[in-house]
């Protein structure tokens, strides 16, 4: 009796201890990962990196505007502290300010795992025919070709960590073109195919590479859809659980695909639209 009461309370503490560390693992998935989130400051970029660090990732939030990026480091530095989250101005298209992004973001945290391209601009609407020459420019300058250079330039440091996750953010209407967002949409197809060519690329390099298509959610970008009532009730009916999405659904999404739960998963499209139509 006595040698077994010996034994009995070590391994109790032993068995407690890695009952902590499992279940702190399951808590916190991304825990010593480091993320880059573009165009992070609101709506589904914010969400994504609310997502990336309550799941245990280091996380470098950037936009345009410094304002931006003062209020969204205020309110995620509150909730998880001023060394979980850092943030600086960034314009994608700008070959030294994602230069910047890349350097600051070693310095402060020392490697860089994940990265999710989400930066995104529609600064027109109508037929893809009725789009001029220098709108198309921009829209495809910062909805695709920055997300190739960011990943070109990051890949590296994730080749050097042994492996990492990228995640871009495409749209429904990348799958499903919406007629009056023509050139808006052929960029976020482009972004489908970007996604299955870099998978494959760096496959062998233990990078994941996968995309996600929202369908219509309630954020600034989206207003124009949501807030105007003939339209957006029209646009419901089109969607089977007749509402509109909320920017932690698609976050906690990316947060999965960047995850070890995903680790299978590469090369792919998840559409996240409310049983919006978007393939068989």
């Amino acid at each position: 009796m006595n040698s077994v009461h010996k034994f009995s309370i070590p391994i109790r503490t032993l068995f407690g201890i890695q009952f902590k560390k499992m279940l702190s693992n399951i808590a916190k998935p991304l825990e010593g990962k480091v993320a880059i989130v573009t165009a992070s400051t609101d709506g589904i970029g914010f969400a994504a990196a609310k997502q990336l660090v309550s799941d245990g990732a280091s996380i470098m939030i950037c936009s345009r505007k410094i304002n931006n990026v003062k209020n969204a480091l205020e309110q995620l530095q509150k909730e998880f502290g001023v060394n979980k989250v850092k943030g600086l101005v960034c314009h994608v298209s700008k070959n030294d300010d994602r230069t910047n992004l890349i350097q600051e973001t070693i310095k402060i945290f020392g490697g860089i795992d994940i990265l999710v391209s989400n930066a995104a601009t529609n600064p027109t609407s109508g037929p893809v025919l009725d789009c001029d020459e220098e709108v198309w420019d921009k829209i495809f300058d910062v909805n695709v070709k920055s997300a190739f250079l960011l990943t070109k330039e990051v890949a590296p440091h994730l080749i050097s960590r042994g492996g990492g996750s990228i995640v871009y953010v495409s749209s429904i209407v990348g799958v499903n073109p919406m007629p009056m967002l023509g050139a808006y949409s052929v960029s976020k197809t482009a972004l489908l195919g970007l996604t299955k060519v870099v998978a494959m690329d760096l496959a062998e390099n233990n990078i994941r590479v996968n995309c996600i298509a929202p369908g219509i959610v309630k954020t600034k970008f989206a207003s124009a859809l949501t807030e105007n009532e003939s339209l957006s009730d029209h646009l419901l009916q089109a969607i089977p659980i007749k509402r509109f999405g909320r920017p932690e659904e698609i976050g906690s999404i990316i947060s999965f695909l960047c995850s070890p739960a995903s680790s299978f998963i590469t090369g792919e499209v998840i559409v996240a639209s409310g049983g919006m139509t978007s393939r068989l």
